[in-house]
């Protein structure tokens, strides 16, 4: 079974980590809300208390896809945790894939991880993506390296997480199942 850790902190936004871990725990991917806060509770941008599944410091990096939410505070506390950063960029050389939404690719554009890549975010943080190509597409996959732009595309970052975790066929199958149209 596929594994996902998604990297939670104050700040984040609430429904750019839910939505795209819901689809991934439909699909039956074993995901896992990390936070790396010191503490389970995290209080997302719009107020929203949630509880994470672990501390950063209780795992190990076993996961298939490392996933990093937006919002912009949350994306601050992300890059200023050394821990994750490290994880990070071994996770990548490992040849594991990274998945970040809105502000967040930031982070892996500031580690040099997006270098070469084909990537989007949300608009106004390109010029933090070092080396990226950076699109206004929805969701952009490039070899190991999956980004979204928004919270409007939360769903389709989760359904693109499945298509390349567990297939196309149970991509759709979900898609069909959550009456999502677009």
């Amino acid at each position: 079974m596929a594994k996902v850790y998604a990297f939670t902190a104050d700040g984040m936004e609430e429904v750019e980590c839910l939505a795209v871990c819901d689809i991934l725990r439909r699909a039956g991917v074993d995901t896992k809300l990390v936070s790396i806060m010191g503490r389970k509770e995290i209080v997302g941008s719009h107020g929203f208390k949630i509880e994470a599944d672990c501390l950063f410091e209780e795992i190990s990096d076993d996961a298939d896809v490392l996933f990093l939410p937006g919002g912009l505070k949350g994306t601050e506390n992300l890059k200023a945790h050394e821990g994750l950063a490290e994880m990070l960029k071994a996770h990548a050389a490992a040849g594991k894939r990274l998945a970040a939404i809105c502000a967040a690719p930031s982070v892996l554009g500031a580690l040099g991880l997006a270098d070469g890549h084909r990537a989007t975010c949300f608009p106004g943080f390109e010029g933090e993506m070092k080396g990226a190509d950076c699109r206004g597409d929805g969701v952009v996959t490039d070899r190991l390296l999956t980004t979204g732009r928004g919270m409007g595309w939360s769903l389709d970052m989760g359904l693109e997480l499945t298509r390349l975790l567990c297939g196309e066929e149970t991509a759709a199958e979900l898609k069909k199942k959550i009456q999502y149209e677009k």
